[in-house]
């Protein structure tokens, strides 16, 4: 039966509300059918009932819209006359994963061409054809039926593919989890390496979660958040009066995780001094409280992480190469996000499961061009930056879907980027050879036969290029100085 929602009337308002109960099963589409004629409206109403489908009625077209807006239709069969393209707009904007067929007595392929452009799923000339609409109709509610059976299948998919906290089944990660299986039966130091925001911290709460010291302490520190005496202090523990503040004794981190885990973020960051007593822990398994003489006898696992590299800090002399060969002897790198795109629908799927739950939202999904989007997005902050950008949207979404519109201004208005978001710029491979040079130069301080280790080619090619290079740059001066003094002469 179709309900009627006809704007004259207080029987409009009774048909709307009926028009409102009506809950399309699952396996079905319920149409919302917009035409300003009455007689038009409840003959169409009366076809699409034939073909199997309940309808929704309206001569309004504010009433088609909160249909849309609302969720109760997902498929617009519309005859907005004057304002077609304008109303076509108006109902992708309210929900971008809308079907809308356009019907017009006028039609012209020039007029059926730009309203398909502009998104309309198909458009229909008056009289409606019986078989082209209900095969137009079953196509939308084939692909509404296979979408649904796809976000089931990947809500299945998301709890066989967590592990332990975190997503992926990209190769890449893949690799990773299995890789952490394996160390993770073994008491052995590790390392974990990645860029800022890949989950490092989550990999090392796995490995401790799946060690045979699971039952024991897993102690975190972040490394880069204090200075050496705070941290040696939070590490090995202080007595009463060893320094200033110092008014009780305190067991440090590797004492307080005796039998488990240390966590030790950031190591890269660490002091050479601060290395060393590292270093002492790792060799003799042993610590001394500061102001302590007392030498304690510690057993526990160290997993230490960085977003460096720490071969380049070794050459630059700014970690110790025995420290760095001992936690290195299992190694774990966790891929950035750009390097397993094919991660990210999984990754905003376990996302807005937590942020659903989080702020009481029911968002089943992105609308197709939000998902391009973030294809697209190199994400420097990599899985981080993701969550983050899932968090906000969910928080100001007001529609069933997250769109453009909910997504922060950079990715609204994103232009080309680099992998590191820097600003993209074609340059030619001579100045990108320059510009890669100095910044090797500038990660080794200026230590010319450092530099050239970490580029991997001699220091007399080395010397060459940038013998080469001042020598353009003078040039260049010259040239520029020659013009400038020519044009006051």
């Amino acid at each position: 039966m179709a309900y009627a929602l006809l704007a004259d009337t207080s029987h409009m308002a009774h048909a709307y509300t009926k028009a409102a109960e009506i809950v399309a099963p699952t396996s079905t589409l319920t149409p919302c059918i917009l035409d300003d004629d009455p007689a038009q409206l409840e003959s169409l109403g009366a076809l699409v009932e034939e073909l199997g489908y309940p309808s929704i009625l309206t001569s309004d077209p504010e009433e088609a819209l909160r249909c849309v807006r609302y969720g109760r239709s997902r498929v617009l069969l519309a005859d907005p006359g004057v304002h077609g393209y304008e109303f076509l707009d108006r109902a992708l904007r309210t929900d971008p994963g809308v079907h809308v067929l356009v019907m017009t007595g006028q039609y012209t392929l020039d007029s059926a061409l730009e309203a398909i452009r502009r998104g309309a799923t198909d458009f229909l000339p008056k009289p409606i054809d019986r078989q082209r609409l209900k095969r137009t109709l079953d196509e939308v509610a084939a692909l509404h039926d296979q979408r649904r059976r796809v976000r089931s299948l990947e809500e299945q998919l998301l709890k066989d593919l967590e592990f332990h906290g975190i997503v992926g089944k990209s190769p890449a990660m893949l690799e990773v989890f299995d890789f952490a299986r394996k160390v993770a039966r073994h008491y052995t130091n590790v390392l974990v390496t990645g860029p800022t925001g890949t989950g490092k911290e989550l990999v090392a709460r796995a490995i401790h979660q799946i060690s045979p010291v699971s039952s024991h302490r897993l102690a975190v520190c972040n490394c880069s958040a204090m200075v050496d005496s705070l941290l040696e202090s939070q590490l090995f523990g202080h007595v009463r009066g060893a320094f200033t503040g110092a008014t009780d004794t305190r067991p440090g981190l590797f004492e307080y995780a005796d039998g488990g885990t240390v966590f030790l973020d950031e190591v890269g960051e660490t002091s050479l001094a601060m290395q060393s007593k590292l270093l002492r822990v790792i060799q003799n398994r042993e610590i001394q409280r500061v102001g302590s003489p007392e030498v304690k006898q510690i057993n526990v696992r160290l997993i230490a992480a960085t977003n460096r590299d720490l071969r380049a800090e070794v050459l630059a002399g700014r970690f110790r190469e025995d420290l760095f060969y001992r936690l290195s002897s299992i190694q774990i790198r966790i891929p950035s996000l750009s390097e397993r795109l094919e991660d990210i629908p999984l990754l905003v799927q376990f996302f807005l499961k937590k942020y659903n739950d989080a702020y009481g939202k029911k968002i089943p999904g992105l609308t197709r061009r939000t998902q391009a989007v973030l294809l697209q997005h190199p994400w420097p902050g990599n899985v981080r930056e993701l969550e983050n950008v899932i968090s906000s949207a969910c928080i100001t979404a007001s529609g069933d879907f997250i769109d453009l519109a909910d997504l922060p201004e950079n990715l609204q208005h994103r232009a080309p980027r680099t992998p590191q978001g820097d600003p993209w710029r074609p340059l030619a491979l001579d100045e990108i050879r320059k510009l890669h040079i100095q910044r090797v130069l500038d990660l080794c301080q200026g230590n010319r036969l450092r530099a050239a280790q970490v580029l991997g080619i001699g220091r007399t090619s080395l010397y060459r290029y940038l013998k080469r290079d001042e020598q353009e740059r003078g040039a260049t001066e010259r040239d520029r100085h020659g013009k400038s003094g020519g044009a006051t002469a």
